[in-house]
């Protein structure tokens, strides 16, 4: 579920897309600019397998929201279809919106807090994303083997999905 299936260098994305109609937009430049920053570090770092795909990448990933789920939608550079996932978002409801409350304390807490407050806030904000993500390799298990850096950056993403604004 972790292992980095380093053995193939195609094993990885090679572009990542979000449904403008899942995400909307904010007009919030801080948001946008944090949907792009985590877009190009996944395509930057990551390792990204779709299990028993007989071919080869690098892959593309179109992440939407249809019907309460997340569609992961997976085709290879060609634009051949590999496959498409929909993973119930049910399970991630929790973590994000704790992530969310805890981002919006982390914010504030910049304003005001001191840096022992501050560094108290963030590490329970990593600890969430933490949980997030792991809680996404698990939900891809038998899909996608994706590696822990993989997953949290995707998770990054699944929550781009919420940012409204």
């Amino acid at each position: 579920m972790s292992d980095k299936p380093e053995t193939k260098p195609s094993a990885r994305l090679s572009a990542v897309t979000l449904d403008d109609a899942s995400i909307g937009h904010a007009g919030s430049p801080d948001i946008e600019h944090e949907r792009a920053t985590a877009i190009w570090d996944l395509i930057e770092d990551n390792s990204f397998l779709p299990c028993n795909d007989p071919g080869e990448g690098p892959y593309q990933l179109f992440i939407s929201l249809a019907d309460n789920r997340l569609v992961l939608d997976i085709k290879r550079e060609s634009g051949d279809q590999v496959v498409q996932h929909h993973l119930s978002l049910t399970p991630f409801r929790k973590v994000v919106k704790d992530y969310f409350l805890i981002c919006e304390s982390y914010y504030n807490a910049i304003r005001t807090a001191s840096p022992s407050q501050i560094e108290a806030i963030d590490m329970g904000r990593r600890g969430l994303h933490n949980e997030g993500s792991t809680l996404l390799q698990e939900r891809l298990n038998g899909k996608v083997v994706v590696d822990f850096d993989t997953a949290r950056r995707l998770f990054t993403l699944i929550c781009a999905l919420h940012w409204k604004g």
